[in-house]
């Protein structure tokens, strides 16, 4: 199925998304941030999210019963980048919460004695990264290894992939994106976690969830399982389209827009 410009989508009624807008109080939307809000930067500290995504997301606080960010930055920064201090916001691909009026994040208790793991791992490697072509981004408890801008694209994936299966047998669990991989501890956290955390709120009862890449599938599936499971009456996964978009997730979206303006588009719609 070909993507859907947002202007297509919008023509077309919004479709599922229009129950949403008939009964905000009991509806939340949920996005991801870089690459569905923020336009993907050469490097993460580059990225800017547009002055109109921050005005409609403060709007949409105000009247639907939960706006919340999944960002796989740490919570606090974040925040700092979409620029609304009244929403929700999972950080670090679930592995943070911060809450509207929390003085700081909440770690998953799952990390406790464990937050160096991937940290630890990457300082035996033989060769530094820099030599691989890849850059380092400290989020903690997990490392990401970016390889977006290297001289040789192709050579730092491969590198990155053999540094992946060390990490495997070392026992930490792998998360691939847009040119970078993530290494985590195991167990705990992810985008699909943060969803059902955010969703426990009573009387929320329909969801729509946006992202672009394959990280962000774990939240359609989890979003798909609270609708099964009675949880929710309306779940609407809507997959940001762009030429490096993972095949899954234009395959396994309900809707599908054209990169971050597509989305700004249906939260222009959902504002109104």
């Amino acid at each position: 199925m070909s993507p859907e410009s947002g202007r297509g989508v919008r023509d077309a009624g919004l479709g599922p998304l229009a129950r949403l807008r008939a009964e905000p109080s009991r509806a939340a939307i949920l996005t991801d941030v870089d690459g569905t809000l923020a336009p993907i930067a050469a490097r993460p500290e580059q990225a800017a999210v547009p002055r109109r995504a921050t005005e409609l997301l403060e709007r949409l606080s105000k009247r639907y019963g939960l706006v919340g960010c999944v960002s796989g930055r740490r919570a606090e920064e974040a925040r700092r980048l979409v620029g609304v201090e009244g929403i929700a916001y999972a950080g670090n691909h679930g592995l943070e919460l911060l809450l509207p009026g929390d003085e700081g994040p909440r770690a998953d208790p799952s990390l406790q004695g464990r937050e160096r793991e991937a940290a630890d791992f990457l300082s035996e490697l033989d060769t530094p990264l820099a030599e691989i072509g890849l850059r380092l981004e400290d989020k903690g408890p997990i490392q990401a290894l970016h390889w977006r801008g290297a001289d040789d694209e192709k050579a730092a994936e491969a590198g990155a992939h053999e540094i992946g299966a060390a990490a495997g047998r070392a026992g930490l669990e792998l998360r691939w994106g847009r040119k970078v991989l993530e290494l985590r501890p195991v167990g705990g956290g992810g985008k699909d976690a943060a969803v059902a955390a955010l969703l426990a709120m009573d009387g929320v009862t329909a969801a729509v969830y946006a992202g672009d890449d394959r990280t962000d599938l774990d939240a359609f599936r989890r979003l798909r399982e609270l609708r099964e499971g009675g949880e929710l009456e309306l779940a609407v996964c809507v997959g940001i389209v762009s030429d490096e978009a993972p095949p899954e997730l234009v395959e396994e979206a309900d809707l599908r827009v054209d990169g971050p303006a597509g989305w700004l588009a249906l939260l222009e719609d959902l504002a109104e």
